[in-house]
Order: C-alpha cells, then structure tokens, then sequence
C-alpha cells in the first residue's frame, strides 16, 4: 500500500506539471488618427493588464482602421517591442463596426474585452468587466456611465445629451432594463461573440449585438462605469468630439426599428386614427345639427341625412378632407406595423436557426 506522504507528493508533482490554465482575455483596440497617444495609452493598458498576469493571461489587438497619420506605424513599433500586441490594418477607414469585426475574427480569447484607445474609459474598467461577466455568469457585460453608480464627466454639451437621448431611445424600444447601449467598453464571452453574424457598418453594431444576444436569450449585464474625457486633458490633449451627429442619430433611430419596428407604424397609427375619429364625430354632430334643423314636410329620411351632410360639408369641408386622409394614413400605418411584427418573428426564426447551424458546425470543427 503507497504511504500517505508519497501520495501527497505525487499529487504535487503533478500539479506542477499541469497547472490550472489561466483564461485568455482578448483586449481589442481600434484607435484612427490617434497618433498623439496610441503608444502612451497602449502602455497603460499593458501596465494594467501586466497587473492582472495572476488571473488572466492577455493579448491586445490594435486596428489601425485607416489612418492618415501616423497611427499604424506607430502601433507597428510599440507592438515589435510587445509581444501580448499586434496590429491590424485597414488601407482606408472602414468604420468602428469593421475596425472590431476585423477584431473579433482574429481574437483567441475566452474573454473579448474592447475600449476606447483614448482611454476616456480608464484601463480599470477592465478587470471591473472580466470580474462583472464571471460573477453575473453573462455572455455581455456593458460599462455604463448612465446606470445608477454610473458617471459621466467633461463630455462637451450637445455630444453628451444625444447620448443620453439615443439610450432612452433604446431603452424604451428594447425588451429589457438596460440603462446604456452605445458604450463600446464592454466584456464579452469569446465563444458567444463568435456565434454572432453581424451586419451593421458604424456604431449600431454596439446595438446589434444586444439585439441579438437578446434573440439567443444571453444574459446581458451592466457594470457602473465612470467616463470622464478629462483623463486625457490632464495630460495636455484635448479630446474633440469626432461623431458625426446626423450620421449617429440615423445609426440609432435604425437601431430603435430594428428592436421593436411594428412602434414606428402602430403607434403612430394609432395617434393618427385618434384625429381620423375626432373629425369624423365632428363631422356627424354638425350633421345630426343640420339634420334636425330641416323642416317637417321633407318625407325621406335618405333625402334628410344627404342636405344635412352636404350643409355639414359646406360649414367645415376642412373636417371631412383631414378626416378622409387620417383614416386613410392610420390604416396604411397599423397594415405596415403589423406586415413589420410578422416579418421580426420570421427573422428571429431564421436567426435562430442559423445559429444553431453555425455552432453545430464549430462543434465538428
């Protein structure tokens, strides 16, 4: 019989030999025209990521989506002197959604983390995220500045309330609590994100991807998140607001459609058939007033209704043309809202089952 102590012992060399693998956490990076920080802000987020080498192992994927300046090169040289990092390059700017699709097909981490290469979300966000999607068991985690503990500082005025603004929106369009949904700080579970065939071209992708997680019914967390765009003018930058503001509200009111489409045509129809009766029980007091004002000796009720609508029309023939068109809108508006809810329920169906085709398929692989 093997002694106790040699047991032990052979336990620990073991051990020794297959040591619990730590997860890989994939940081990605997509910076344009950000040559004036991109290698003191990458080496703040290896700094940061070197801290948390006991938990995690950790790589860093910079897309260089475009730039004129001297981003790329710049990049180039940090990452040559940084094994965790490496860059990659699009000949012309291909907008965020490229820039992190290009990303995600070339991440290897179990956890994908992205964030902004001009660091208004500070490096620490990101353990807070990893901690957050482990604890919540979530295949999302979104850093919101908006959510209560939330907080958001030196944001120049009119950047600051579309932003609150297109969240509301999205908020109330979506099936869910979420406070934030433009944030581009968050953690995502690497096998999940791959499982996503995504579509949008700019920022919507960030909503995109909660739609759908939301279809593959992931669970989807938020963290308290501080954003604060005076981090990098403590250093002398001055960080300019580079959103396009028409560009960014199409991006979200198509985003607001894509989650809940059939409220953009019944409940506007809705409202519009709300005029299309008023008018119309306008239109019959007067006529009932005309009605009852008509002498005695006319025998035929028919004969009656007529002269009184036509003496209703003459006093408001207003009435009878907003009434006609209101009703006629309201009804092609409820047909649309309701054709638009059949057509989600087909897509989601469809989506469905396309991914568990594709997950099928990387099982096999």
């Amino acid at each position: 019989m093997t002694p106790p102590e040699v047991v032990a012992r052979s336990a620990e060399r073991d051990e020794e030999k297959c040591p619990m693998e730590r997860p890989l956490v994939s940081v990605v990076v997509p910076a344009y025209n950000e040559a004036s920080l991109i290698q003191k802000n990458l080496t703040r987020i290896c700094n940061y990521m070197r801290s948390l080498e006991d938990e995690y192992q950790w790589e860093i994927i910079v897309v260089d989506d475009g730039s004129t300046d001297e981003t790329g090169k710049l990049a180039e040289a940090f990452a040559s002197k940084n094994g965790n990092v490496s860059v990659l390059h699009h000949i012309v700017n291909l907008r965020l959604a490229q820039a992190l699709k290009h990303a995600f097909a070339n991440c290897r981490g179990d956890y994908v983390v992205t964030i902004d290469i001009d660091l208004s979300y500070a490096p620490y966000h990101i353990g807070e995220l990893l901690a957050k999607i482990k604890e919540a068991n979530a295949k999302v985690v979104i850093a919101s500045p908006y959510m209560r503990g939330g907080k958001a500082s030196n944001i120049p005025f009119l950047r600051r309330i579309l932003s609150v603004w297109a969240n509301r929106f999205l908020s109330a369009t979506a099936k869910g609590n979420l406070s934030t949904f433009t944030s581009m700080v968050r953690a995502y579970d690497g096998k999940f994100l791959k499982t996503l065939d995504l579509r949008a071209d700019d920022v919507d992708i960030h909503a995109e991807i909660v739609y759908k997680a939301m279809l593959l019914r992931a669970r989807i967390a938020e963290l308290p998140a501080h954003l604060d765009w005076g981090f990098q003018e403590a250093d002398g930058f001055k960080r300019r607001s580079s959103m396009k503001i028409m560009r960014s509200i199409t991006s979200y009111l198509l985003s607001g459609f894509i989650f809940r489409p059939f409220m953009f045509f019944i409940g506007p129809g809705l409202a519009i058939m709300a005029l299309s009766t008023y008018t119309f029980l306008f239109v019959l007091m007067h006529t009932f007033v005309h009605f009852q004002s008509l002498p005695p000796s006319v025998d035929s009720v028919l004969f009656r209704f007529g002269a009184s609508l036509a003496a209703a029309f003459d006093t408001a023939p207003h009435a009878f043309v907003v009434g006609g068109m209101s009703l006629m809108i309201a009804i092609q508006l409820i047909s649309l809202g309701i054709l638009s809810l059949q057509s989600k329920r087909y897509f989601e169906e469809l989506f469905h089952l396309g991914t568990t085709v594709y997950r099928s398929m990387l099982k096999k692989q």
